[in-house]
């Protein structure tokens, strides 16, 4: 889209929490290769789950880049899903501070930089709380549905500064943990096939287009249909 990009990551959650992550340069060479035009790609490491991390982030890519006109919000701490009778103080702290408080945080930043000019755009991610329990990962939902909860609320105060704030909810996507899904998974989408990566990303592109100016405040379910 003509963009330039910065792209945030903490690679040691992912070898912690799920044994791998991903190759750093691998990534950055394929998202470089699909610039256009004079746009150019940064990274900036960190754990979101530290309150100056998040205060600092948005300050740290301005002197990169300049002036960030999207924020796209799609971090997440996943670990310790459980039900009620395991939960913890520490697993609602972490999953508070990473999801919900970084979301506040970095948006706080964002909207203090902007100067004004058409087009700032906020895409928070969610979760599907609201269509149904889960009921064991309760941190994580928990933290999640605080920003379905308070999109309404932040969008009000943003959308007067020229910026529109969405929350979307992917569903199930398939980043490699639904590989080898047994049918029954399947039968759940009636287009029986998983979410990929590039279906949320699509309706993202759409709301930080001009074409979608006219969207605020929503919580978007993009589900394809699922069935719980």
């Amino acid at each position: 889209m003509g963009a330039s990009l910065a792209v945030h990551h903490h690679l040691r959650h992912d070898s912690d929490e799920y044994g791998a992550s991903e190759d750093l340069a691998e990534l950055l060479a394929d998202l470089r290769a699909r610039l256009s035009g004079n746009a150019s790609i940064v990274d900036v490491a960190g754990d979101l789950g530290d309150a100056e991390t998040a205060e600092g982030l948005i300050h740290a890519v301005n002197g990169m880049l300049g002036h960030v006109d999207v924020l796209v919000c799609n971090h997440a701490h996943g670990g310790d899903a459980v039900g009620l009778a395991d939960l913890t103080a520490t697993s609602l702290d972490r999953h508070w501070a990473v999801n919900t408080r970084a979301t506040l945080l970095l948006t706080k930043a964002f909207a203090a930089q902007h100067d004004g000019r058409t087009g700032g755009r906020v895409i928070w991610m969610t979760s599907g709380q609201a269509l149904g329990p889960m009921s064991d990962n309760l941190a994580y939902a928990a933290s999640k549905a605080a920003l379905a909860g308070a999109t309404w609320s932040v969008a009000d105060d943003l959308v007067g500064r020229g910026i529109m704030l969405n929350t979307i909810n992917p569903g199930p996507v398939n980043t490699g943990y639904l590989d080898g899904a047994p049918p029954a998974v399947l039968d759940r989408f009636p287009q029986h096939r998983l979410g990929a990566p590039q279906d949320p990303a699509r309706l993202i592109a759409w709301l930080v287009s001009d074409e979608g100016e006219w969207m605020v405040g929503q919580v978007l379910n993009s589900e394809g249909g699922f069935r719980r």
